[in-house]
Formats: structure tokens, C-alpha cells, sequence
């Protein structure tokens, strides 16, 4: 219980881990030799819901990079998004956010 006159730090906590429990995962996509950008640019917009635009950055991202982080959210989310992508042929992970 908080001390009257300082209900500061209870909020400060309960807002942490709310923060703490509704994003800490990320979708990570992985670069390989086998798809083509434009399947993986397809992908991102059926199954992450990007603009081409933004499907077309994460692209180059995962090609240069090896992989990238291409949505944030939580687990159960994420889950379905990467189940989707790997049904594709792509390879993807849900991971801790860094």
C-alpha cells in the first residue's frame, strides 16, 4: 500500500509493467537465398498489414542486415504473423525485444 500523499511510485510501477507486458516481442524476419524481394515486399503487406513502402524498407533492411525487426507486439500477435510468414517459405521468429 502507498504511504497517503504518495501514490506516485505505485503508478509509476503498474504503468512499467503494463508497458513491460504488452510489447516486449518482435517479429524478426531472416534473409535468405531463396525468395525474392517481391515475394517477401507481398508478404509484409498481406500478412503485417505494411504499406509498399514500408514492406519495400524492411526488405532491403533483411537483405543488408541478415535479418530485421519487422513488427512489435505481443507474443499471441506476433505468433500468428510468423506462422503465416513461415507457411510462405520465409524464415521468421518471435523474439524479447531488445
Amino acid at each position: 500500500m502507498a504511504l497517503e500523499g504518495n501514490s506516485r511510485p505505485e503508478q509509476s510501477v503498474e504503468t512499467d509493467v503494463l508497458t513491460m507486458n504488452e510489447e516486449p516481442f518482435s517479429l524478426i524476419v531472416w534473409n535468405d537465398e531463396v525468395n525474392t524481394f517481391e515475394w517477401v515486399i507481398e508478404t509484409l503487406i498481406e500478412v503485417c498489414g505494411h504499406s509498399t513502402i514500408q514492406a519495400e524498407q524492411c526488405a532491403y533492411l533483411i537483405h543488408f542486415k541478415g535479418k530485421y525487426a519487422v513488427k512489435t507486439g505481443s507474443y499471441d500477435d506476433l505468433k500468428q504473423d510468423c506462422d503465416a510468414i513461415t507457411e510462405r517459405g520465409i524464415g521468421a521468429t518471435v523474439e524479447v525485444a531488445v
